[in-house]
């Protein structure tokens, strides 16, 4: 079907329910960022791929809303669909909620599964159109009318993720969950969320592309520890030794029957578990709103962890240095695509010890495609890396000792003034963000100014974020902190591991970004109190061609060349003798 016609299918059925909009977002029952094939629904109906996106259908119109990241992608991707581009953030751009307040007369029906839109997300929609005396209805099966070969729910294996990797145990994991639910007078905590569950559990699966993740809730209480999932994906052994540990196994749908006879206090994340779920509690529930208490202790990784790590940050290093290495042999005579070089980079990645695949889809973006913030070339938009511009690589690795996520960009050909001059403002702003000293307490959003400063000063932004959390062999994007303009009320703590990736993007032209990953450290402790700072996690050479040496204060040029210093000792000891040579080259100081 094509997209006209999925459309088209849509409404008729619209039309059969007496539905007047109907709402499909991004997410699945488990409010995630990248979802399993069979939850990909917005995307199936729309054609556009991003991992954040809402769709609207009314009877005569379509609007998809979606935020900077993916304007330039969306735009190509909705085109001749009848899906109309709705860009978030901008001036004059009406919420989706407000776009069909505008649309609907009173009295009329929007609907949605309510498996796929968050408590919060319903109350929100709810307040909006009250004001329209337009009525909510959650429905489902409608998509599964009108989607013939929709795939099944995914059932990959699940697999034990080992404690000398994890640092604590289950029954540690568990135990300090229990120990705040007792202090806050909690009886029961129900988690949604796919990466928090892995990591309480200590398991790790394949149901989502990208993401080490399993389908399943869990229910915790003193006394039991309920895992709603697939039970195929169980080996026998691995059930063994979970029942053993004191975990109750139960199907996947069966978390609907156990949130019916729910009784006392639970906690929940309104933000992050499903209207479908919410609607179900019995109402004597006391109902306690939060933030699952496993995502702040998931985010502060122990000294296992940081130390599984700082060697898997050295194994990831070793493969960008021989793909650079590679492409710079490579480059010259024409035959490296966009395609090619995010090939080649994974089969220098699946070289490593304790690799497991890339943690997200490879960008990489020649030229123009650089300034598309999550650009993925396909064979339709796939060019060759030939001639003169900035070549955009931001690619990370799932290993069993954790997660890497790192841009950089390379020159072919003499850059610009203005390709070098972007560059060199980046590495400023990063330069400034990881050389950061600031009070314990101090939030994301504080921070965010300083990777921004330089480009201000030239009246140039970006639109996405500045850093993003990272799990540990997890999730490429973890709460609950972030560097952003974004007030989230989340302060930086030791053990926060965040990404630093300032950027700017002109279109039709490059992109430029610079990312590391770093970790948040203890610094000092004054009589002002506790300081905190930045150490560097990620390794690899930054491309000293696009630098203009002029634009850097000492402090910085110390900076690239004590981190230059550092790349070149710790990855030295794993090159070729040829690789090690280049690397002394585009590790010198300047």
């Amino acid at each position: 079907m094509r997209i006209q016609e999925r459309l088209g299918a849509l409404r008729s059925h619209m039309r059969e329910q007496n539905i007047h909009a109907y709402i499909i977002p991004s997410a699945d029952p488990h409010q995630s960022e990248y979802v399993a094939v069979h939850w990909q629904i917005r995307g199936w109906i729309s054609g556009f791929s991003g991992s954040a996106g809402t769709v609207v259908i009314t009877e005569h119109e379509a609007g998809l809303w979606t935020d900077f990241r993916y304007f330039l992608q969306a735009e190509k991707s909705l085109e001749g669909t009848g899906i109309d581009l709705f860009r978030m953030g901008t001036n004059g751009v009406p919420s989706y909620e407000e776009w069909i307040r505008l649309k609907l007369k009173p009295g009329k029906i929007v609907s949605f599964d309510g498996r796929t839109i968050s408590l919060s997300e319903y109350r929100k929609l709810v307040k909006e159109l009250n004001l329209g005396d337009i009525r909510v209805r959650s429905s489902r099966g409608i998509i599964n009318e009108i989607w013939q070969d929709r795939p099944p729910l995914p059932k990959g294996e699940i697999r034990d993720f080992d404690t000398r990797y994890a640092g604590l145990s289950r029954d540690e994991k568990l135990a300090r969950v229990r120990e705040i639910m007792k202090s806050r007078g909690i009886d029961r905590h129900l988690i949604s969320t796919l990466d928090d569950i892995a990591w309480l559990f200590n398991l790790r699966g394949q149901d989502v592309e990208y993401n080490p993740v399993f389908m399943a809730y869990a229910l915790v209480s003193e006394e039991e520890a309920i895992l709603c999932l697939n039970e195929e994906s169980l080996s026998d052994e691995l059930r063994v030794s979970l029942v053993n540990g004191g975990v109750e196994i139960k199907p996947y749908d069966s978390i609907i029957d156990h949130v019916r006879v729910l009784d006392g206090s639970l906690l929940l994340d309104p933000g992050r578990t499903s209207f479908w779920l919410a609607e179900a509690l019995p109402k004597e529930v006391k109902v306690i709103e939060g933030p699952a208490l496993t995502t702040r202790l998931k985010a502060l990784k122990n000294t296992v962890e940081i130390a599984s790590l700082r060697n898997v940050m050295v194994k990831d290093g070793a493969a960008l240095v021989k793909f650079l290495f590679w492409f710079a042999k490579k480059v010259e005579k024409g035959k490296i695509t966009e395609i090619r070089a995010a090939k080649k980079l994974l089969e220098f990645r699946s070289e490593q010890e304790g690799f497991r695949g890339n943690s997200f889809a490879t960008i990489a973006g020649y030229q123009g495609h650089g300034a598309i913030v999550h650009y993925e070339a396909t064979p339709g938009t796939d060019i060759p890396i030939t001639g003169k511009g900035l070549f955009l690589l931001d690619s990370g690795g799932q290993y069993e000792g954790g997660t890497t996520d790192i841009t950089r960009v390379l020159a072919l050909g003499k850059p610009s003034a203005e390709e070098v001059n972007d560059f060199t403002k980046i590495l400023k702003g990063h330069i400034a963000l990881d050389r950061a000293l600031f009070p314990a307490g101090t939030r994301g959003y504080q921070l965010d100014i300083l990777a921004r400063k330089p480009l201000w000063d030239d009246f140039v932004n970006y639109g996405h974020g500045t850093g993003h959390g990272v799990g540990f062999a997890l999730n490429v994007h973890e709460g609950p902190h972030s560097i952003s303009p974004k007030v989230i009320d989340v302060a930086i703590e030791a053990g926060m591991i965040t990404s630093n990736e300032p950027g700017v993007y002109r279109t039709g032209k490059h992109g430029v970004r610079i990312e590391n990953l770093i970790l948040a450290v203890e610094k000092t402790e004054t009589e002002f109190g506790k300081f905190l700072g930045f150490e560097t996690l990620s390794l690899c050479p930054i491309e000293v061609d696009l630098i203009n040496p002029g634009l850097l204060e000492e402090e910085e040029k110390g900076w690239l060349n004590d981190y230059h210093r550092k790349v070149y000792e710790k990855l030295s000891p794993g090159l070729e003798e040829e690789e090690r040579v280049w690397l002394r080259e585009k590790t010198k100081a300047i």
